[in-house]
């Protein structure tokens, strides 16, 4: 079968050409679940409500051919496929990044409507973390853990952290939310008694005392 062919802008612009790779609806959120690490098909279907099973798999064929993702399969007893980003593809967290910031005034109250994952909060709360380290976040909705500070490879996870963390975070899905929508700093919400912060790490120094003035 010959490979899919992709629609272009066919414009000499490196914006315009990023935009052919990851234009498509729902590819950036793929990234995002894909900047947790590997993750199967069903996986990534379950996190992604919406979207329908034919387009996640052209989206995924279409991402492993522009080289951000790839496909293998875990040894046994799993023997399941799993997707995961290049080196490539987690070079678009900071895009990820900027765009979550610029959209944070559009993100309102939460409608009936709208569907929520823990692990969504997990990079706007990475932009509010000015440190390094591992960070175990635990929210109404649920627990995820943080790779503050991350070079390559996955920025968060699902579940508590696989260690002992450098910090936890516990605090309401209000206070996540006015977190999310950038109306509150995280070091304000701490001084404010929102978020707790327990741990004997030294990011949990620094969170626990707050930017230097």
């Amino acid at each position: 079968m010959s490979p899919r062919t992709r629609r272009s802008y066919d414009q000499y612009c490196s914006a315009a050409r990023a935009l052919d790779l990851v234009g498509d609806r729902w590819t950036l959120l793929i990234v995002r679940e894909l900047l947790a690490g590997p993750r199967r098909y069903t996986d990534l279907h379950a996190d992604l409500p919406g979207v329908s099973t034919d387009v996640l798999a052209s989206r995924l064929k279409d991402m492993e051919q522009g080289g951000l993702t790839t496909r293998r399969r875990l040894p046994p007893p799993g023997a399941a496929f799993v997707y995961e980003l290049t080196a490539r593809g987690n070079r678009l967290l900071p895009v990820l990044q900027a765009l979550g910031a610029w959209g944070e005034a559009e993100l309102g109250e939460r409608r009936p409507t709208d569907a929520v994952r823990a692990h969504w909060f997990a990079l706007p709360l990475l932009r509010a973390i000015d440190g390094e380290g591992l960070v175990e976040v635990r929210l109404e909705e649920g627990v995820f853990h943080l790779h503050a500070g991350a070079g390559e490879g996955p920025v968060y996870g699902d579940g508590a952290a696989p260690r002992e963390p450098d910090a936890r975070l516990v605090m309401d899905a209000h206070t996540c939310a006015a977190l999310s929508r950038g109306e509150t700093s995280l070091a304000d919400a701490i001084r404010g008694g929102r978020v707790e912060v327990t741990g004997d790490g030294a990011l949990a120094g620094q969170l626990r005392e707050g930017p230097a003035a």
